[in-house]
């Protein structure tokens, strides 16, 4: 968390310097690297497009299974799709995904009073498992227990740590909307700097708070333990209006998460990167095509992937390999365009973080990605599923320049040393808010 903390802040600086550009990080890797080459854009756009993108089927289940061991816990039957044995949960998790996708397609503004209130109801859970387990007796500091041990042990911390990064990276997401903040500058410095230091202290006392209750791993995979754990300390009546709450903190990520990455394939689609049909906005300006495609790509996933910690393991790949995009396209950046305005920028001691935490990034994925099976999170088959995705992205650059544009692909690509004329007025308009 604190080396997310560092990056985050990197992402100020790119952010503020290409205020017409949504979809995030990635498009700042795409900028950094298309004058040296230009493949690591759409890889890294769809790299960090699917690891937004699963979130919906992920907490879906994961809502599914909450609701089934809190409220349905008779309710076992199945039904066999011929890969997966659909139950209780997976259907709750179709029925979320496309409530998230309506609600999203209809603008950003009911998403976003939506996100006010489960925002708020987050509050409760969280201070519940942070602070109540040391007043009822219930934790135990034998709980906590350290069970890594020599070089298999430091393996295991590595590819944990990998897996982590799916969630404790997710304060980047503020930099995706710096294009659509009121004042770019400001507004962007606001939500990375809050966010960051919200998630921070919360990834640190979270799981002081609720390792020490001692849930067992058994349960943990499937969600289970914070029914267990609720139940103890608040009984079961106060545990299930506390779980109602914790719905709506997953279904505000939910949202969160479509939002920013139909962003991402929108923001590709506008560099032509992939298929054109992307680059499109409704009638509520937003990227409603590619709020479908992801829409399509989770159905597909909790029909046909049995473990949904296999789903976030094959995305993770293409996640965290966007962030070493992102990083060292911050260092191109500033190589290579020395004097393109930027209205938010970072010291020169940051050049040598962005550095360290881009190495720091590569070896997470190195040991992600040779060692699948060894947190019981995916299988082989999963990161060659992960891969391919980003294989797919090639392909899609490829459709894109040869077929649709009927142009040539060029690997390095002509890059302005300057803002356009459209640029430079909202880079000034922004230097003049900074003036004031």
């Amino acid at each position: 968390m604190l080396f997310r903390s560092l990056q985050t802040w990197i992402y100020a600086e790119t952010a503020s310097m290409f205020p017409d550009k949504p979809g995030g990080i990635s498009l700042y890797a795409h900028e950094g690297w298309r004058g040296r080459f230009s493949l690591v854009g759409p890889i890294g756009a769809f790299g960090y497009w699917i690891g937004w993108s699963v979130v919906l089927s992920i907490f879906g289940l994961l809502i599914g299974d909450l609701i089934q061991a809190q409220w349905f816990p008779g309710a076992t039957w199945t039904v066999f799709d011929g890969a997966v044995h659909l139950g209780l949960p997976h259907f709750i998790a179709l029925g979320t995904i496309v409530i998230v996708w309506a609600l999203n397609i209809f603008g950003i503004r009911p998403a976003v009073w939506i996100s006010y209130i489960t925002g708020a109801g987050l509050m409760v859970p969280l201070a519940i498992f942070i602070v109540v387990p040391y007043f009822t007796g219930d934790w135990k500091s034998s709980n906590m227990t350290w069970a890594l041990h020599g070089w298999g042990g430091f393996k295991l911390a590595m590819v944990y740590l990998f897996l982590f990064c799916w969630s404790a990276y997710a304060a980047e997401v503020c930099a995706t909307f710096a294009p659509e903040y009121h004042d770019t500058r400001r507004d962007t410095t606001i939500a990375l700097r809050s966010a960051g230091v919200f998630t921070l202290l919360v990834f640190l006392l979270f799981p002081l708070g609720a390792g020490g209750l001692g849930a067992p791993p058994a349960a943990t995979a499937a969600g289970g333990f914070y029914v267990t754990d609720l139940t103890k300390m608040l009984g079961s009546g106060a545990a299930g209006v506390i779980l109602v709450l914790l719905i709506g903190s997953l279904f505000l990520s939910m949202i969160s998460s479509t939002a920013d990455g139909s962003r991402a394939l929108y923001g590709i689609a506008r560099d032509d990167m992939t298929i054109k049909q992307l680059y499109h906005l409704n009638r509520y300006h937003v990227p409603a095509r590619a709020m479908t495609v992801d829409l399509a790509v989770n159905v597909i996933l909790v029909l046909f992937i049995a473990n949904n910690l296999a789903i976030l393991y094959l995305s993770n790949i293409g996640y965290v390999l966007a962030h070493v995009f992102a990083l060292s396209g911050f260092l191109l950046l500033r190589k290579d365009r020395p004097n393109w305005p930027r209205p938010i920028k970072v010291g020169p001691i940051w050049v040598g973080i962005a550095a360290v935490l881009a190495v720091f990034n590569t070896v997470l994925i190195i040991f992600g990605v040779t060692n699948p099976t060894l947190t019981g999170y995916g299988t082989w088959t999963d990161m060659i599923i992960g891969v391919s995705v980003l294989i797919g992205s090639v392909v899609l650059f490829f459709y894109r320049r040869l077929v649709q544009d009927k142009s040539h692909v060029t690997f390095r690509e002509e890059v302005p040393q300057m803002p356009s004329p459209e640029q430079m007025r909202l880079l000034t308009e922004e230097t003049a808010v900074v003036a004031d």
